[in-house]
């Protein structure tokens, strides 16, 4: 049997970034591949699961499948309780994304929760995104690919490199020009400060009735205060691959002590 591998993402089923995500994989000897993703992209969708209506698998080629109108964790749940049944995949990947996904944009992230939604089934886990220029409308995923491939052989033929419910978060410096990319370093990092602003843009339809389009915020970061190490965004800004360890727990350990002190005054 080989080495069985779950693809997902969040950009939809004809994704430039999925395709090239699957290709490298089947370049590798003894890794087979299955494919299910959304119909439609959900990009921004978070760990959301559809629970009030019905999903439906559509075979598009042999093991490679798109849900419709499912999220990226409706995928990966939905594979395991049908596909998988038997036997769970040794590894999942949800990407490669169209777009970064860093400090606390992996929360609205639906590639990071289809890797979110691995760990929870106990099954290592990666999320993996190009940072890219949004204009331009195909991108090169070379880089990201040979990172994949590389990461998946380590794993493959060692082991996975974090206890349970944690996972990778990869993401690729820019592609301005493959040459640049070509002494990139995979550096461990640590999830960023995300700076955010409001980038909504007011329209009206021809009935002057108003809508609004929620627009792209710029990459603004800055590091935390007191952390060691660098952050996903300093990586990437230096041309550098970011690989993030991301768990689950999401308690905010350092203030309980001052919550316990607060409740009790």
């Amino acid at each position: 049997m080989g080495y069985k591998i779950l693809v997902t993402n969040d950009d939809g089923y004809e994704a430039k970034g999925l395709l090239s995500l699957v290709k490298a994989l089947r370049e590798l000897e003894g890794v087979e591949v299955t494919v299910v993703a959304p119909a439609n992209e959900k990009s921004a969708c978070g760990h959301s699961l559809t629970i009030i209506r019905p999903l439906r698998f559509i075979g598009v080629e042999d093991n490679f499948f798109k849900l419709d109108d499912g999220t990226p964790s409706d995928c990966v749940y939905l594979a395991l309780s049908t596909i998988f049944v038997d036997t769970k995949p040794d590894l999942l990947i949800s990407g490669i994304n169209r777009g970064s996904n860093m400090g606390e944009d992996i929360t609205y992230s639906g590639t990071a929760a289809g890797a979110m939604e691995g760990v929870l089934h106990d099954i290592p886990s990666i999320a993996i995104s190009q940072v890219m220029d949004f204009t331009d409308p195909d991108g090169d995923f070379t880089l990201a690919q040979e990172t994949i491939k590389k990461l998946v052989l380590k794993i493959k033929d060692g082991s996975f490199p974090l206890p349970e419910r944690e996972f990778l978060n990869v993401n690729i410096p820019p592609d301005i020009d493959s040459s640049d990319n070509k002494d990139a370093k995979i550096l461990i990092t640590y999830a960023g400060y995300r700076l955010y602003a409001n980038d909504s843009h007011l329209h009206r339809n021809p009935r002057g009735e108003e809508y609004y389009w929620l627009g792209l915020h710029p990459l603004n970061f800055s590091a935390r205060i007191g952390n060691e190490g660098i952050s996903d965004y300093e990586a990437i800004r230096d041309g550098n691959i970011s690989i993030t360890p991301i768990h689950l727990d999401m308690s905010a350990y350092k203030s309980m002590n001052r919550l316990k002190e607060w409740i009790e005054k």
